[in-house]
């Protein structure tokens, strides 16, 4: 008599195959090939469930807030839901949430009202492995209000910070210590606890680039005890929407460079204008989309849907990464940069090609339609660490919606481009 077979446990998450019927730009060919959209740490495709939000609003709810009619009563509800559904994606509540065009706008805004609050020869900490998103806007106040700029060294060789240096810079002159919890570059996860927590040791404020970590860990403010944490959806299947998180107290307590008649009450007089009402629903339909992922019917929260999903694809990505990182290695003239698999890191990856420049590269994987991009992806000072100059590097990140055949093919193509 032979032995039962136990039972196949039903995936928590939907697999990829159904996740890609969600993206109607999947269906796109390019020179005879169904493109490969390797471009997501750049900005991802969107699934219809996000398209059709913008669109219904659009069509049916469009209007300003905080009027006496029924399309502006819709608009508040829904930007109200919207606040919701990031404070489930951050872990945060509602009115901590704020709205804006984009990390970068909103890193921009946060610095002026900081400036409110800094002297001449404080400091402020940043690193050399940041999108210049969360670099430039601290250095451009220090220019502003004499202040003091300490940054933090890359080691070139792993693609990782000094951290031995980052607890040296930061002292009892520090305000703020801002820190990119991944890199858009080279895909290295940085320790953001570690940066918050040097940070409140002495006082100081913490600022957290999550735009690059966001798509592929799910964010923990509380965890993180951070003061200010900053994403766009357009790089988690979203429209160009910039979020941020702010620590109620600080909300309530920084003074906003806003107009006279605008709210004084938080968040929204940290956001300037009317805001992108569409683009802040489909912002929201993108959180709703991951968690829809979800298989597990006994899981009804939408934060608890969202952990499920992300730690399965996480677990996906970091499988294909490690294929396409291997593949690469093996090819010979292919340089590749940034943490090897097994180290905290996005499954991005950052390689150039011996006597192919960056632009070529990209340009001649698209004729196979394999989408990569190519320079330095606002992380200039990562390049040049790297020694790269103008040409910078070919960056290939794997999105919810990277298949194998699709690592498969950008690494027939690189190999192509080697043979000649």
């Amino acid at each position: 008599m032979s032995n039962p077979q136990p039972e196949k446990s039903e995936p928590r998450v939907a697999p990829v195959a159904e996740i890609r019927s969600h993206f109607p730009a999947l269906k796109r060919a390019h020179n005879g090939y169904r493109v490969a959209y390797f471009d997501g740490p750049g900005g991802t495709q969107v699934p219809r469930e996000v398209g059709e939000a913008v669109t219904d609003y659009l069509y049916h709810h469009n209007a300003n807030t905080h009027w006496e009619y029924p399309t502006s009563a819709e608009t508040d509800a829904l930007l109200e839901e919207a606040r919701r559904a990031f404070a489930d994606f951050f872990n945060s509540t509602p009115q901590e949430i704020v709205f804006g065009a984009n990390m970068t706008a909103l890193t921009l805004h946060v610095s002026r009202a900081l400036g409110r609050t800094l002297k001449a020869n404080d400091e402020i900490v940043v690193t050399e492995l940041d999108h210049h998103g969360n670099s430039d806007p601290w250095r451009e106040l220090a220019r502003d209000l004499s202040l003091n700029v300490r940054t933090v060294p890359l080691i070139t060789e792993t693609g990782q910070l000094d951290w031995d240096e980052f607890a040296r810079l930061v002292n009892e002159r520090t305000r703020l210590v801002a820190v990119g919890a991944a890199s858009n570059a080279l895909g290295t996860i940085n320790d953001a606890g570690e940066a918050v927590r040097l940070a409140h040791e002495r006082g100081a404020l913490s600022y957290v680039d999550a735009v690059h970590y966001v798509p592929h860990a799910l964010a923990d403010v509380r965890a993180l005890a951070c003061d200010f944490l900053a994403c766009s959806a357009y790089k988690f299947n979203g429209p160009h929407v910039g979020v941020m998180f702010v620590r109620r107290e600080l909300l309530d307590a920084l003074d906003f460079h806003k107009l006279a008649p605008a709210p004084d009450y938080a968040p929204e007089n940290a956001e300037s204008g009317t805001l992108n009402h569409e683009g802040i629903v489909g912002a929201a339909a993108a959180v709703d989309f991951l968690a829809s992922l979800c298989r597990d019917d006994q899981i009804t929260a939408r934060r608890e849907r969202l952990a499920v999903v992300f730690e399965e694809l996480h677990a996906r990505s970091s499988r294909l990464f490690e294929k396409l990182w291997d593949g690469l290695s093996e090819i010979e003239g292919v340089r590749l940069y940034g943490p090897a698999p097994g180290a905290p890191r996005t499954p991005t990856v950052a390689f150039t090609v011996e006597g192919v420049a960056s632009a070529g590269v990209a340009r001649r994987l698209a004729r196979r339609g394999v989408f990569v991009s190519h320079g330095d992806f606002y992380a200039q000072t990562v390049v040049e660490r790297l020694g790269l100059g103008g040409d910078g590097l070919v960056r290939a990140g794997c999105a919810i919606y990277t298949n194998d055949e699709e690592i498969e093919r950008l690494l027939e193509g690189v190999r192509a481009i080697r043979e000649g």
